[in-house]
């Protein structure tokens, strides 16, 4: 099968602010307790998808077109999806995580800010044109879970959750949102020049549920001041959805996921 980035575009196109079809939204079902993986694991865009089920009635779909992704980028997402998916740190732990998140933005001539809530990472696009302010929201910790999946690029992490030893999994597609969110920023920052309004990058710690004694990492950032001086006109908080297709994206008006 050919390749196809399918989250790379998915989110370019978002953070290209194409469109935006309101639509009512679903309940977010609470994570499980640890456990085994044994399935395949997020599709990274690289090979086959399984079939999917239909999307929800209550959802919207809008289709992809205008920000084509350049094939060197796409390979990019899929690379660093995979390194971070070898790599997974539990919430609050994210720190080899933060410091490849920071060290690319970086390399874009941006000036990450690091250690918000911890091993959180925030940075700033300013365009050339006056417009809106826009946050785009990855999460990047990974969940107590035992990877046997056989993937080349499994992983092996382990480490002690709650007291017990566990086995540490990108099970629920964090790896996939840094990956994206990182080639977003890597995409508008080659389309500077062309950007209206003004773009916060936030890489977020402990969504999962924080260790025992702790706050998450959204309400953490928000008590540090992550939007003391950025302050949004909308945020878009990423997540990946088994049931949207290569070059969709699906949407609402208002809350949605909201526990994330």
């Amino acid at each position: 099968m050919p390749f196809q980035p399918r989250s790379a575009r998915a989110c370019l196109a978002l953070a290209g602010a194409l469109a935006l079809l309101p639509a009512p939204g679903w309940s977010h079902a609470p994570e499980g307790p640890p456990g085994v993986a044994t399935g395949p694991g997020p599709d990274d865009g690289a090979g086959p998808v399984a079939p999917a089920t239909p999307m929800p009635a209550t959802t919207g779909a809008i289709a992809l077109s205008a920000l084509e992704v350049p094939a060197a980028l796409g390979r990019k997402v899929v690379d660093w999806r995979r390194d971070l998916h070898a790599h997974p740190e539990l919430g609050h732990a994210e720190t080899r995580t933060a410091a490849l998140v920071a060290r690319h933005l970086r390399t874009l001539g941006l000036e990450p800010v690091t250690g918000i809530a911890g091993t959180g990472v925030t940075a700033v696009l300013k365009g050339t044109r006056p417009g809106a302010r826009v946050a785009l929201r990855a999460d990047m910790d990974a969940l107590p879970v035992t990877e046997a999946t056989g993937l080349p690029y499994a992983s092996t992490a382990a480490s002690t959750y709650r007291g017990q030893p566990v086995g540490v999994m990108h099970a629920c597609g964090h790896d996939l949102h840094v990956a994206i969110l990182m080639g977003v920023a890597e995409a508008l920052v080659a389309r500077r020049d062309t950007l209206a309004g003004e773009v916060l990058f936030v890489f977020q710690p402990a969504e999962e549920g924080p260790p025992d004694g702790e706050a998450g990492g959204a309400e953490e950032m928000l008590a540090q001041g992550v939007f003391r001086d950025f302050k949004p006109d909308a945020v878009f908080g990423l997540h990946v959805f088994s049931t949207l297709q290569a070059g969709q994206i699906g949407v609402r008006e208002g809350p949605l996921m909201a526990a994330s």
